[in-house]
């Protein structure tokens, strides 16, 4: 099924043992979706899987901005350890 594929694939990121060398491998995937439509099946199957999204906007880059990030639709769950103390 297309929910395993992403999992097998995504799960190929990650972050690699001192022993071993050391570093990370990022995965960053991207899909088009249909009329803008984040709720259909291969959308919300990348979104479950990853850390977040970058929604990128038809109708703000028809405005002109850009990048056309849409704040209100592109979420981050970067956990604590990940990130800088305030």
């Amino acid at each position: 099924d297309i929910f395993y594929i992403h999992s097998r694939l995504l799960e190929r990121a990650t972050h690699l043992l001192d022993e071993l060398g050391g570093g990370s491998l990022t995965a960053l995937p991207i899909i088009e979706t249909e009329a803008q439509n984040i709720s259909a099946y291969i959308p919300t199957n990348l979104i479950s899987i990853t850390d977040g999204q970058i929604y990128l906007s038809p109708s703000l880059f028809e405005l002109g901005v850009l990048p056309a990030v849409d704040v209100g639709k592109s979420v981050s769950r970067v956990g604590g350890k990940a990130q800088l103390a305030a």
